[in-house]
């Protein structure tokens, strides 16, 4: 073989890994949506009263961030954590992100206040009869927020389909049990 030929298969097989290790956090958002997570940091989240911007961990290792993820790492004993992001969203919005469950994993997304259980679904519940669900793969969350009332569906089919939610308030990810991946957090808002 040449080597042109050789040179030519390394750097096709070059270009194959980058778009395969492509960071999730790389992906360009929709039109009006912002992201909530920048995929390099937890800048914007927080627990309560302080924050960790420019902190690639929270301060107790339960949250961390690194090439386009966000994740809620396994605790023993059981901790129970909420992160929350500085900002608070008063208005109409549509929330899409994307999450992989480990397996009975139990987590939970909170908007504003009451909390949407993110979990691996078909084993933890309580959504069990899914069809769309994709055990330990990545499945996309979308929620629509309008006149306080929360539409949630999990690739496309519902999970809470009124779900009442406060006039105003942060978005949350919750740790509870087992690993849980976040990423391509995104926010529009709606008139």
């Amino acid at each position: 073989m040449s080597k042109t030929f050789l040179l030519r298969v390394a750097l096709l097989a070059t270009a194959i890994l980058a778009l395969n290790t492509a960071r999730a956090g790389d992906s360009p958002l929709e039109p009006g949506y912002t992201s909530l997570f920048n995929g390099k940091d937890l800048t914007g989240w927080g627990y309560g009263a302080n924050n960790f911007d420019g902190k690639t961990a929270s301060d107790d290792a339960r949250y961390s961030a690194k090439d386009g993820i966000l994740t809620v790492h396994p605790r023993s004993p059981r901790l129970v954590q909420v992160l929350w992001t500085t900002q608070k969203f008063p208005k109409n919005f549509n929330l899409k992100l994307e999450f992989r469950a480990a397996v009975n994993a139990d987590s939970g997304l909170f908007l504003r206040e009451p909390q949407l259980q993110v979990r691996d679904y078909l084993v933890a519940g309580p959504y069990k009869e899914l069809k769309k669900y994709k055990p330990q793969d990545w499945n996309e969350i979308e929620v629509t927020v309008k006149d306080n009332v929360a539409h949630c569906v999990c690739n496309g089919e519902v999970l809470e389909d009124a779900l009442p939610i406060p006039a105003t308030g942060p978005i949350g990810l919750e740790a509870d049990r087992g690993q849980m991946e976040y990423r391509n957090i995104r926010i529009k808002e709606l008139p």
